[in-house]
């Protein structure tokens, strides 16, 4: 199979340009017209016209273009499979958003092998943008991210907000909260818009990062305040070492479960999305339900749909 082929009508279809598509693929625009006329011999239709208005899809083309991603997917997909030695009976690749990674990744890897005993698990902390383009090359399978990137081949389910709170080593009144040693926080764009608004005080602060776990080594290390998931917050509160600014807003950020759009009613995904909602929204896997009780097919109808 000529993968290219179909990569480069693609990028075609996105782009519109064969300039464009060209720099892209690190090719000449010779190379991407042979390849389209490779393409277009062995479908037998044209798929671009091209005009002084621009490159444009015929109505071939644009019927063409749905098969053509997910042609590109399962050759993605299978090779993958074929090249992974010594595995178990069924391969499953995971990303997580790295700010759940550290707090959740446990919960979630004991019920995914709790529900499937006989599947091998790939975890890869990772962020968004990386997740999306991933789920799209069949190098992920599922991923549990923060901020969506819309694209016609990909699925998305809102599972929920996880909860941040501002915590700090000097006060617990926002207005003695010192600027200068404040440590700002960027985990996704939405989450960076809604601190700015609600806190604009903040936004010129010196030191900003994009994880948690980084402004909470940060405010262990100089002191200050800043954002924490609320579940990283409540121990350092509780060993002395920081208060909570109890006046300051409570900042949420939404949670997605991520997968290709063909596997958007495949019975795994669904219960990995099940899976994640429970010990995620729920509390489930914390300690206050029993391992041994959870993600048994009588709790299906509690997962979002």
């Amino acid at each position: 199979m000529q993968i290219e082929l179909l990569d480069t009508f693609l990028d075609l279809a996105e782009t519109r340009s064969f300039h464009r598509t060209a720099e892209r693929l690190g090719v000449t625009q010779s190379t991407v017209s042979a390849r389209l006329q490779s393409l277009e011999q062995a479908l037998g239709s044209r798929l671009f016209t091209r005009s002084r208005a621009g490159t444009e899809l015929t109505t071939e083309g644009a019927r063409f273009e749905a098969h053509a991603r997910t042609l590109r997917h399962e050759w993605n997909e299978a090779k993958l499979r074929i090249q992974v030695p010594n595995q178990g009976a069924h391969l499953v690749r995971i990303g997580i958003q790295n700010d759940l990674a550290t707090q959740f990744i446990g919960k979630w890897v004991s019920g995914f092998r709790r529900a499937f005993r006989d599947t091998t698990f790939y975890i890869e902390p990772d962020y968004s943008n990386q997740m999306c383009a991933d789920l799209l090359t069949g190098s992920l399978d599922f991923a549990v991210m923060f901020a969506p990137k819309p694209h016609p081949d990909l699925y998305f389910d809102n599972l929920g907000d996880v909860p941040y709170r501002m915590i700090s080593s000097e006060t617990d009144h926002l207005a003695e909260v010192n600027p200068a040693t404040f440590i700002f926080a960027h985990f996704s764009p939405a989450f960076e818009h809604l601190h700015r608004q609600m806190t604009p005080q903040f936004a010129g602060a010196q030191v900003s990062v994009g994880q948690s776990a980084s402004v909470v080594n940060l405010l262990q290390t100089m002191g200050g305040a800043g954002y924490v998931l609320e579940a990283a917050a409540a121990p350092l509160i509780e060993s002395g070492q920081f208060r909570e600014v109890f006046d300051a807003p409570h900042l949420n950020q939404p949670v997605y479960a991520a997968m290709h759009l063909r596997h958007r009613v495949n019975p795994l995904h669904r219960r990995l999305r099940r899976i994640v909602y429970k010990r995620l929204i729920k509390g489930e896997g914390d300690g206050s339900t029993p391992l041994s009780e959870l993600d048994t097919p009588e709790n299906a109808q509690d997962a979002p749909e």
